[in-house]
């Protein structure tokens, strides 16, 4: 422990301008330095969809749909500094997505600065690959900043600020950590904006790894959004559940509160769903989920949805899924609607 505070001592001063052993040379630190950083590795994936819902209005579609199409670069310079930048490239507007650089010198304690996942819930921080069904849940959705409850376009969970996180005490010669922490500060305005206002978002988690695979976390936000009036809103939310992902069996379930609206006004929201992942064969593993949101935070406003999603995971890069969903949303005339996902994945 001592060792690791020295180190951290000297980090703060040089930021990591520390001896690098590396093939036994020691890097010249300077604009001239053309070594000690790895080739940038490229890749990519595309998600591609067929949707067919009865919903009323809905006319039986979408239809034929390009979900994502995701190009990234990334790689590290002295090893210490990891950067990436992820493009997303389908649609009328093609934008960035992701751009960082991490400080990653320790387990215990790093450094991120630039565009990146918000640190609010399991489920927000995923790769769509990892979800496991054909979306990610309402509570993502309306309160991680996917198409967020009080007006938000989708800023797929995002958005811009200085985080620290790290993993602490080692369990089972580090086979694992007990303690995962992030902390971050933010904009709140979301993806390639600029703030709005005078304040930032807070937002944070304490996640504990009881034993290897499980985690339980807290979650919580205090910030503002700005919106195209010039409005302020608060967001204030708070998010707890449990994450078990090991020998390919999954079970997430996460329960969020959120106050929110103009000024001192509130108004209330949750959200809760739990996914369990069965694996039937290396390449086959079916996903059942219950997902509910509730606008007003009283069953009148509920919206729950029940699916079942098989995977045909053909090879890591390539991945089917077929989705049933049952819908029951109280908000709509209608409520009891059917839809059926068709998804289709290809990485690279």
């Amino acid at each position: 422990m001592k060792k690791f505070i020295v180190s951290l001592l000297s980090a703060a001063t040089l930021f990591s301008v520390a001896a690098f052993a590396g093939n036994g040379e020691t890097p010249e630190y300077g604009y001239k330095q053309t070594g000690f950083a790895s080739v940038p590795k490229f890749g990519g994936y595309i998600i591609g969809s067929y949707k067919y819902s009865d919903k009323e209005g809905a006319n039986g579609g979408p239809g034929f749909n390009c979900r994502l199409i995701r190009l990234y670069v990334d790689g590290s310079i002295f090893t210490d500094f990891k950067y990436r930048i992820q493009l997303q490239m389908n649609g009328q507007n093609p934008h960035v997505k992701d751009y960082y650089i991490e400080w990653a010198k320790y387990k215990e304690f790093s450094v991120k600065l630039g565009q990146f996942k918000r640190a609010f819930t399991f489920e927000n921080p995923m790769n769509p690959w990892d979800v496991g069904v054909g979306d990610f849940s309402f509570l993502v959705q309306k309160m991680a900043g996917m198409g967020d409850r009080l007006g938000e376009a989708n800023m797929g969970g995002r958005d811009q600020g200085l985080q620290v996180q790290g993993d602490l005490f080692p369990v089972n010669d580090d086979s694992y950590r007990l303690l995962h922490y992030q902390f971050g500060v933010y904009n709140g305005q979301g993806i390639n904006l600029a703030d709005a206002n005078s304040t930032k978002d807070i937002i944070g988690t304490i996640q504990v790894q009881p034993i290897q695979g499980l985690r339980l976390g807290v979650f919580g936000w205090k910030g503002n959004w700005v919106n195209a009036n010039k409005v302020e809103l608060k967001r204030e939310r708070i998010s707890a559940g449990v994450n078990y992902d090991r020998d390919n069996w999954t079970f997430r379930a996460e329960y969020a509160t959120a106050i929110g609206g103009e000024k001192e006004q509130s108004g209330a929201a949750d959200a809760l769903y739990v996914t369990a992942g069965i694996p039937f064969k290396p390449w086959f593993k079916l996903y059942l989920k219950w997902d509910e949101f509730r606008a007003h935070a009283n069953s009148e406003s509920s919206h729950d949805m029940y699916s079942a999603c098989a995977n045909f995971r053909l090879h890591k890069n390539l991945n089917f899924q077929l989705e049933y969903r049952l819908h029951n949303d109280r908000m709509l005339t209608n409520a009891r609607y059917n839809e059926l996902w068709f998804m289709t994945y290809i990485r690279f």
